[in-house]
């Protein structure tokens, strides 16, 4: 037994990398962590910390907005299941990007008034993937396209979600597909609209809660779509509570009004007649 706290390299590890594609290469180590250069003169520690945050949750975004895409080619393909794996996957996802938040929180309101000065007009507003899966889930704004004019890749990105159906979208098309009353509106509307409640598809949502057993692969997929709104939820309490403690009611780098404007957030919903159905459910 060896007593000298070392563990000796094995006889089968690759040692010898020259042209060969190593750890490194493959995930462009050297592009991705090279991209981290902050600009507060004198450098200020805690900016490294803002800056990782930042980078990492646009980095899951991206995933998210992977396997939104994913999950809707699935459906439209009227293969559920598949679809339901991609949505389980966001979910734990989304998990990772709420607790994140922690790390941020760290940040003390002294630290970061020492170098939000030097972030000028830069602010998360300005996220063009955020609002990819914000339309890709239904909180579809025309007005938003107009942020990223001057950015020609990102505005073609988020316009193909502005014209493309949403999640929700494509799950009452499969239901309808499936027989259910899905009401011709629904199915029929402006994707590119927000979404908006209809109180007839209502009914057709209380048919699948009030014989799960019968729409059991259904039933399953409103409560999966349930716990990705409420995920989605999370995030921005846990975004809105981060930022009060941090700057407290201090305006946006963005212009915004900052706490105010991110609280209003949280009246937005994606899918609200899977949240409206739970008053009818039980009702004679």
């Amino acid at each position: 037994m060896s007593n000298d706290n070392e563990r000796a390299l094995e006889e089968g590890i690759v040692t010898d990398l020259k042209d060969r594609m190593t750890y490194g290469s493959y995930l462009e180590l050297d592009k991705l962590l090279d991209a981290q250069h902050p600009v507060s003169q004198p450098e200020h520690h805690d900016e490294m910390l803002f800056i990782i945050q930042h980078q990492t949750t646009e980095l899951w975004l991206k995933l998210v907005l992977h396997e939104l895409g994913t999950a809707r080619d699935r459906l439209a393909e009227d293969d559920l299941r598949s679809a339901l794996k991609h949505i389980a996957r966001i979910k734990h996802i989304q998990d990772v990007l709420t607790r994140q938040w922690s790390v941020l929180a760290t940040l003390t309101p002294t630290e970061y008034a020492e170098f939000r000065g030097d972030l000028g007009s830069s602010s998360g507003f300005q996220s063009v993937l955020y609002r990819c899966v914000e339309f890709a889930l239904g909180n579809k704004n025309e007005r938003m396209l107009s942020v990223f004019r001057d950015h020609p890749e990102n505005l073609a990105l988020l316009t193909r979600e502005w014209e493309r159906p949403t999640l929700y979208d494509e799950f009452l098309r499969l239901a309808a597909r499936r027989g259910l009353p899905i009401p011709a509106e629904v199915l029929e509307r402006d994707v590119r609209q927000p979404y908006r409640e209809n109180e007839e598809l209502v009914q057709a949502i209380r048919e699948i809660y009030e014989n799960p057993h019968e729409h059991w692969d259904l039933y399953e997929a409103c409560e999966e779509l349930v716990d990705v709104e409420d995920n989605f939820q999370f995030w921005r309490f846990r975004h809105l509570r981060t930022v009060t403690r941090t700057i407290g009611m201090k305006k946006g780098t963005g212009g915004s009004t900052g706490v105010d404007f991110l609280r209003r957030a949280l009246d937005l919903t994606f899918f609200p007649e899977l949240y409206s159905v739970r008053t009818e459910i039980g009702k004679e």
